[in-house]
């Protein structure tokens, strides 16, 4: 099967621990894709050096987008690393997900011209994140202790073909496992800076992408994900994004004044 050129992005600030995981689990996958941008909201030394000690490891170009830490600019960070991308298809995780060998490769089997793909993830609870850091762990089964969500760990890709198109943003959607072409994100102008810090950002993106015609199609029984467990955060700025993605639903917007296009 010929692959489109692929990204794999993923948003960090400063849990080198957690990068470390992400770079091992992509070591492991059956497909690599054609590089990998760190979008780097700010972090210390320690996010660079961890950068550095794979690059020898990783047969592909690791690339670093770094900004200055100035609160939490998840959506402008990720609009700085895609317009670094050299490639045509985007696969975005979250700075704290262990992909399953077969995760690259599922978002590239089933990408389709037009769409954008979701996926769910498996919860590793805080129970047994000692254990993964120290250890390493990559490999994580239905029978796997320390995890929620544990039918999520089963993969059966045939069963894709039966899975429907999504004319209508899913409530399901998570930005931490997502892919799309790089020219359809460009043409809703990417991400939205208007957004204050990190809460809403993936949705009212792929609203705008609704809203341009693209569609959705659930990843299911593949591109499996594991999300390390963190403390929850308290967004203070709750209804500012919410008003925001409200305007973007109700008005139908296909585009942001202020995305990705300020890096092109």
């Amino acid at each position: 099967m010929i692959f489109p050129s692929s990204s794999l992005i993923t948003a960090v600030y400063n849990r080198s621990e957690a990068l470390e995981l992400i770079f091992l689990s992509l070591i492991n996958q059956t497909v690599l894709p054609n590089e990998i941008i760190i979008a780097d909201d700010g972090s210390g030394e320690n996010i660079k050096k961890m950068i550095d000690n794979f690059r020898d490891k990783l047969p592909i170009p690791i690339i670093h987008v770094w900004q200055e830490d100035n609160g939490n600019q998840k959506p402008r960070i990720l609009n700085k690393a895609i317009a670094k991308s050299n490639c045509d298809y985007i696969i975005q995780i979250d700075g704290d997900i262990i992909m399953n060998k077969h995760f690259v490769e599922d978002h590239l089997t089933f990408c389709k011209k037009g769409y954008y793909l979701f996926g769910s993830r498996v919860n590793i609870q805080k129970s047994i994140l000692e254990s993964v850091n120290k250890f390493k762990t990559m490999h994580f089964n239905f029978f796997s202790k320390g995890i929620k969500r544990r039918s999520r760990t089963i993969r059966i890709p045939f069963l894709m073909k039966f899975s429907k198109k999504v004319d209508k943003r899913s409530s399901k959607l998570r930005g931490c496992n997502l892919s799309f072409w790089k020219k359809d994100f460009i043409s809703v102008n990417g991400y939205n800076e208007n957004l204050v810090e990190a809460w809403k950002e993936d949705s009212e993106l792929i609203e705008r992408m609704h809203n341009n015609g693209i569609k959705g199609i659930r990843l299911k029984f593949a591109g499996i994900a594991y999300h390390l467990y963190h403390k929850s955060q308290n967004n203070p700025q709750l209804e500012i994004n919410l008003k925001i993605e409200r305007e973007t639903i109700e008005k139908k917007l296909k585009f942001t004044d202020k995305g990705i296009n300020q890096y092109l």
